[in-house]
Parts: structure tokens; sequence; C-alpha cells
């Protein structure tokens, strides 16, 4: 268990899928990922949860992956030294449980204690059948079959249906035990149950709410964050199938605020993570500058620059615990 309820932060993050060689998935964002946990998270003092599938051993030797990222893991031994690393294994690394001398401990999950609410993190891969039930030859084919024709992680995450019906396991877990979740495995970032499509409708909504209201400046920028959110919610269209998309808010017309998924490292744009304390919790979206998504930029998203370096870090959601607390009592089961 990880105790914060007295004070600490921890950043929790996921679907790093470290490799070796041309197709390492973490290739794009793996120098820019180890500059912030060391320069950020790391002298700020948060405890850093690894959320699963940090390896990808289903394709290349825990050695290749070691001898590849070394700065990385230097980083890594310096959160441990100080008592504040904690590593889940997924689907991807779970054979490290069987590696001899690891030098870190290993969870399938994590309890986080925020005094407020209990937090479960665990990679996801457990709500799904086809991973609990046929993963050796799904190793075997990614490891010799995918791994080969050179198709990444990065572009064949999970068809949508199967998104969702993670998410819904996860949701009914957490629906059932008046608690939160915080998963990975989908590689799609979730806040208060919603993915990104339920989350722009409802701020278009609320805008659209604040606009007869506003005036001059203000007026201007709910309309250029309405126009931005517009076409964030158009290509979001065209990206998931629409019928699926109607099935995102699991079945219910308030969705209970008791999931989230810190999406995965690895993405072309940039990085996602969910920062924690005894009092909030915020999805954070790290980029380059130039190299983001554009929304955040368009849209009324404070984004911070670190340090005198281009990487930009913006808080997309955020809310206190004990709101979200609140909305599970009244809601939920």
């Amino acid at each position: 268990m990880l105790d914060i309820s007295q004070g600490g932060k921890a950043l929790i993050i996921s679907d790093l899928h470290m490799g070796a060689g041309k197709r390492d998935d973490l290739a794009n964002n793996g120098a820019f990922l180890t500059d912030i946990l060391e320069g950020y998270y790391l002298e700020d003092r948060w405890t850093l949860v690894l959320n699963g599938d940090i390896e990808e051993l289903l394709r290349y030797s825990l050695e290749a992956i070691r001898a590849r990222w070394p700065k990385l893991y230097r980083v890594f031994d310096r959160f441990a030294e100080g008592n504040r690393l904690y590593k889940i294994v997924g689907n991807h690394d779970g054979s490290l449980i069987l590696v001899k001398n690891y030098p870190y401990a290993l969870y399938n999950a994590v309890r986080i204690e925020t005094g407020r609410v209990p937090i479960y993190v665990y990679h996801g891969h457990q709500c799904s059948q086809i991973y609990t039930r046929y993963n050796t030859l799904i190793n075997i084919g990614i490891r010799y079959l995918l791994k080969p024709i050179g198709i990444r992680n990065i572009s064949s995450v999970r068809s949508p249906y199967r998104r969702f019906e993670v998410e819904k396991q996860a949701y009914r877990f957490s629906l059932n035990n008046n608690c939160i979740s915080i998963i990975g495995h989908t590689h799609r970032a979730l806040f208060e149950s919603l993915g990104r499509f339920d989350y722009i409708k409802f701020e278009i909504e609320r805008l659209c709410r604040d606009y007869p209201a506003s005036r001059g400046t203000d007026r201007e920028r709910i309309a250029s964050e309405v126009r931005a959110l517009r076409l964030e919610l158009g290509k979001l269209k065209r990206s998931e199938r629409r019928d699926v998309l109607r099935q995102s808010l699991y079945g219910d017309e308030f969705p209970v605020p008791c999931l989230f998924n810190s999406g995965s490292v690895i993405s072309k744009k940039g990085i996602n993570a969910i920062e924690l304390d005894n009092e909030n919790i915020a999805l954070i979206y790290w980029f380059i500058e130039g190299k983001g998504k554009k929304f955040v930029s368009r849209g009324g998203y404070n984004v911070e620059q670190f340090r005198d370096t281009p990487y930009r870090r913006s808080v997309l959601n955020q809310d206190r615990l004990d709101y979200v607390k609140a909305k599970i009592d009244l809601l939920g089961n």
C-alpha cells in the first residue's frame, strides 16, 4: 500500500513498451520522458507508480532493453532508492516475476490510501478474458509474427470494442466496491469515467451556457474554445466508430467518476499521466512545443513551460477527491 493521506504526491504512468532496435515504441518519447521524470518529478519528491507494460518483453529480452535505456533505468533507481517506486506488471511484462534478482519489487496492483477514497492502481488486462486465458498464445504471436513484420503497439492498440469492454469491467469493479480504479492497458486516457469524446461534449455544453452572459474578450475566448473543441470532436468522430462511442457512458445516464486511465507514454503527440495527492486528482498532458496536440494551445488550457526547455505541461482535467467521493457515494451502488 502507498499512503499519501498525510502528504506526498504520486505520478501514475503506464505503457512505456520499452524496447530495443528500430521498432522500439518508446523511441519517440524516451529522452523526453527521462528528462521530465528526473527534472520535474524526482526533484520535487513525487512517488512514481509504473502501471504495467513498462518493458516490452514480448518482443525483446530484458538485457537488450536495459542496454538500450540505461539513463531511464538510472532514474528508476533513484526513485527506488528513496522508496518512491512502485512497479506493477502488465500483460507485456508479466514474465518479470520469473526473473531472478530483478532490482524492483513487483506488484499486481497497488492500493493508494488518500484519506478520502480508496484508489486501486492495476494495469487493466485482468479485465480482458482474452489476455487472462490466452496470454501465452498472444505472446508467441507478437514475438514471432507481429515483430518481424513491423507492427508496433502504437499502431495496433485494441479495437474500440475491446477497449470499452475492458473499461466496463474496471468500471463495474469500482462501482461494486465504492472505490476508484486507475488503469492503463487500453492506451485511452480517461478522467472520471469519461473519455475525451464525452468530456468535450460536456465542456462545449458548459461553454455555451456561459456564452450569453459573457462580454468582450471573455466572449471571444469562449467562442474560440468552442471552435477548437468542435474541431477536436470531429477528429474523434472519424477515429472511432460512431456506434461504439454511444457506449462510452457504460450505459449510465450519469457516469460515476470511479474510473481513470493514465493513457500511454508512446503517443506521437506527447505523454499522458495521472497526478495524485491527498486532495486532488488530475489528468496531465506533456508535449514538446510545436509537436503537441493543437487543441491544447487553441483552447483555454493553462500551458506551463518546464524551465528553459521546449517541454510543456498542461492539466487537461482536475478535480478534488472529496467531490469525486461524493459523486461515488451519491450516484454509485
